[in-house]
């Protein structure tokens, strides 16, 4: 039993010591092999703000490692392994020099970082913040830097570089090499030339179908009285002047009353100025006496004049003052007639009920042109003017175009929903088109007749970039940033970025998409 103790003492002492000199052997070779610092070498190292990146054992303002705005510009990055592209051996091991000290902390050789070895920044004229200096050019020779897993080069690579993705029709689009030949036939890829033909541009909103406010009118009977008659009802056509009711009213017979006295009294003053008028010349009847007659005259004339306009302002037209004055109406009844041509919208007109001042009895609307009360986005007002061509398509109507004209534009914006309102005069011919609908209302901007047209579902959108999939092989697709233009039918207009020969997926472009972001999704130029 003494024996087996001893033993598994002497086991433990020796794992102690082997563990004592693990931990040594893994300490930072800067450390174990460090100088003592000369006077002065403090100020190598200035740190502005007085921290470090405890990861990589460098001040913050220098650690391009954590900070990628402190990396060489236009320098590949490998963000699998978190280091430069053409210092990456796990990528590319052709390009290592193993006869060169390497600084496994930074991955930098050693005779180029800055970070163990700050007097390098000294040495270079113009040390760039987080730039390795002149020492860190790859040492390629300056051939392209290709990646071997996709057979590309790196700064083409889309899967290995999707950050490279801009839309600059100076440089390649970025490529994406499927698994085998048999891949995009697989992902169900289909490919084939755009086609060009006449696209108009446009900005698309919503709209609301409205009556026309210049051709709507709300008939009242502008006095209490009784309905007497009704000759018209919801939906009948009418025309201009043609009689829609009838109210009976004491206020309107004693308006036609005094009217037709008025006119009695004018004719008989007349008779009595002209009597006075041949007497005078006689030298019969005074001066006085004709003077008195004219002014009479006068009065009764205006008196006339006031009981006529009183008849006009409670809805009287002139056919129905002569006929009054003709005795060809029946006094007490009011007249309602259609101001224009239209339908009856609106009926609350009963025979037999009372009605007060400005009771609405019809709605009067032209239907033969509407309104559509569109929406316009405030970043779209810059696009549209009165005048602009409007195509107007409903759902409920299938098929179906209606053409007008955009009118007005409002002078200001809802400030919840930053949107314009405007207007789009549209013609209803047929009466297909009802007020209170919902619409959809593309304002013609421009017109092209040599378009570049493909599917919609031709185009990905890829952090915010339109991008078409052009096939440059069997195997490999280029993704194309592109300048999208009018749209209509399923159909969108490729503005710039695409010619008219080139071969474009249309159909299964996700697949592509999903291959060109595989390395934000966790999968590298090096994993299986």
């Amino acid at each position: 039993m003494k024996l087996t103790d001893l033993t598994r003492h002497r086991a433990m002492f020796v794992w102690l010591v082997a563990l004592l000199v693990l931990l040594s052997a893994c300490s930072p070779a800067e450390e174990r092999a460090a100088p003592d610092p000369e006077p002065g070498a403090s100020a190598a190292q200035p740190e502005a703000d007085g921290t470090t990146c405890a990861a990589h054992a460098a001040p913050k303002e220098q650690c391009f490692i954590c900070d990628p705005s402190l990396r060489e510009k236009g320098r590949l990055w490998c963000r699998e392994h978190d280091r430069y592209e053409d210092r990456c051996w796990l990528c590319h091991p052709e390009l290592e020099d193993k006869d060169r000290l390497w600084c496994t902390e930074h991955s930098l050789y050693e005779d180029e970082c800055f970070l163990c070895h700050p007097e390098l920044l000294e040495e270079t004229s113009e040390p760039a913040e987080g730039a390795t200096g002149s020492s860190t050019t790859s040492e390629s020779g300056g051939s392209t830097l290709m990646c071997n897993e996709h057979g590309v080069p790196e700064e083409e690579c889309g899967i290995c570089h999707p950050e490279l993705l801009v839309q600059d029709p100076s440089r390649p689009g970025l490529k994406v090499r499927l698994a085998s030949e048999a891949s995009a036939a697989k992902a169900g890829v289909v490919v084939r030339t755009p086609e060009v033909q006449q696209m108009e541009g446009g900005v698309g909103c919503f709209a609301e179908i409205t009556f026309n406010q210049n051709k709507l009118a709300k008939i009242t009977s502008l006095v209490a009285g009784v309905v007497k008659s009704v000759k018209v009802d919801l939906g009948s056509q009418v025309d201009r002047g043609d009689l829609l009711a009838t109210v009976t009213s004491e206020t309107i017979g004693e308006a036609q009353g005094a009217y037709l006295q008025a006119v009695t009294e004018k004719e008989l003053r007349r008779k009595v100025f002209e009597r006075e008028r041949d007497l005078l010349a006689q030298r019969i009847s005074s001066e006085r006496e004709y003077q008195e007659a004219e002014a009479a005259h006068q009065a009764s004339a205006a008196a006339v004049r006031q009981a006529r306009q009183r008849l006009v302002v409670l809805g009287f037209d002139e056919s129905q003052i002569a006929a009054l004055t003709d005795q060809q109406s029946m006094p007490g009844v009011l007249e309602l007639r259609a101001p224009f041509g239209g339908e009856i919208v609106e009926r609350a007109a009963v025979q037999g009920a009372v009605v007060d001042v400005a009771d609405v009895l019809f709605t009067l609307a032209d239907t033969s042109v509407l309104w559509g009360m569109v929406n316009i986005p405030e970043s779209q007002l810059s696009r549209v003017h009165p005048g602009q061509d409007v195509k107007l398509t409903v759902e409920s109507l299938p098929g179906q175009m209606f053409p007008g004209t955009l009118t007005w534009i409002s002078a200001s914006v809802d400030k919840r929903t930053r949107m314009a309102q405007g207007r789009v005069e549209v013609s209803n011919a047929g009466g297909r088109l009802k007020a209170q609908m919902f619409a959809h209302a593309q304002i013609s901007t421009s017109k092209s007749d040599q378009a570049v047209v493909v599917p919609v579902s031709a185009v990905q959108n890829v952090t915010g970039t339109p991008v078409v999939f052009v096939r440059t092989s069997i195997d490999l697709f280029e993704a194309r940033p592109v300048t999208l233009g009018a749209k209509q039918n399923g159909q969108i207009e490729i503005a710039s970025g695409l010619r008219p020969d080139e071969p474009v997926v249309v159909a299964g472009g996700f697949a592509l998409k999903s291959q060109f972001l595989a390395s934000r999704l966790g999968a590298g130029c090096v994993d299986d």
